[in-house]
């Protein structure tokens, strides 16, 4: 009987060191977050998620989206889309939350060149707004008058800086080490929005341009965000590893072998594309960059899709521009 009990007694108390144990274990926040967004919004699914000037225009024309213009006031006064409503990106989050779109279709969001304006709508994104789109090229895509962002910056300056052989990635590592303090997913998303809401998309947080990266490659970790026959082929950055667009970066297609303790440089054609990526991967913690302009302002000859091709000129300026 005595035998009985204590057999007894000591099942009980492995069940409650178990459960205490279970209850004191440490929230891998990192873990908790990409496994909410994975099953909730499939982040690397949406990337890019850009509308075309010409179907801006229309769905405009049909009062079916709402468009938010992320430039400074006084180019926004300057010139800007009828209808589009001015505010900053920090911003966006919280107008988007606080303002009744129920009547309309889809969310537009224009910058100068597409770049922070897909930063902006991947953070859109994240938070459920399916609905949201950054217009392909920015404001150059719009109006002859807007084009400069694109025009001064496309070239072949860093031609001599790619290369065609394959590099293998590192094994996987750990994901970074969050400590919002909280546990579930949607507030540990909301803690890391507003804190990337507040770093901004400017060359000291997130934008990073090739004149920089290359002045010491070894310095960063560098992501080749296209296919892998163009990876090949025209070739990439020396050093960069290749990650395919909808199918890398996520738990189960290589996310951890970013690494957690250098900074990474994720670059595309136009840069729009590294910009949803980048903001992606640093809610989640890693020290991400796009890099400004992708491979347009690095090896612009040499390309044969997604290049900036100006499409107006004095006889057929573009969209009309209204001013405030």
């Amino acid at each position: 009987m005595r035998k009985t009990r204590f057999l007894f007694l000591s099942v009980i108390l492995s069940l409650v060191i178990v459960s205490s144990c279970k209850k004191d274990d440490p929230v891998v926040e990192a873990q908790v977050l990409v496994e909410y967004l994975e099953s909730s919004v499939n982040p690397v699914n949406f990337m890019p998620s850009i509308i075309s000037a010409a179907d801006l225009q229309t769905a405009n024309a049909a009062g079916q989206v709402y468009i938010i213009d992320l430039r400074a006031a006084n180019d926004y006064d300057n010139g800007h889309i009828a209808n589009a409503v001015n505010v900053t990106a920090g911003d966006i989050l919280n107008h988007v939350d606080n303002t009744d779109l129920s009547g309309y279709q889809k969310i537009a969001v224009v910058c100068y060149s597409g770049q922070s304006a897909a930063w902006a709508t991947s953070i859109l994104r994240l938070h459920g707004y399916n609905n949201a789109y950054s217009l392909g090229f920015g404001m150059a895509s719009w109006n002859l008058s807007c084009t400069g962002s694109w025009d001064n910056s496309i070239g072949n300056g860093y031609a001599t800086y790619f290369e065609g052989n394959a590099e293998t990635k590192p094994a996987e590592g750990d994901l970074p080490d969050l400590n919002t303090g909280y546990d579930t997913g949607e507030d540990i998303l909301e803690s890391r929005t507003n804190t990337i809401l507040g770093e901004g998309f400017g060359t000291n947080a997130v934008a990073i341009t090739a004149a920089t990266v290359t002045q010491n490659l070894d310095n960063y970790y560098i992501v080749n965000y296209w296919p892998e026959g163009e990876y090949l082929n025209p070739g990439h950055l020396e050093g960069a590893y290749q990650y395919t667009p909808k199918g890398s970066l996520t738990l189960a297609t290589d996310l951890k072998t970013l690494p957690t303790d250098k900074p990474i440089v994720v670059y595309c054609y136009t840069g729009q594309t590294s910009a949803y990526m980048a903001a992606y991967l640093r809610v989640l913690g890693y020290d991400a960059k796009t890099l400004l302009f992708g491979a347009n302002g690095m090896i612009y000859d040499q390309m044969t899709k997604a290049k900036w091709t100006n499409p107006y000129d004095a006889q057929t300026p573009g969209y009309d521009l209204v001013t405030k």
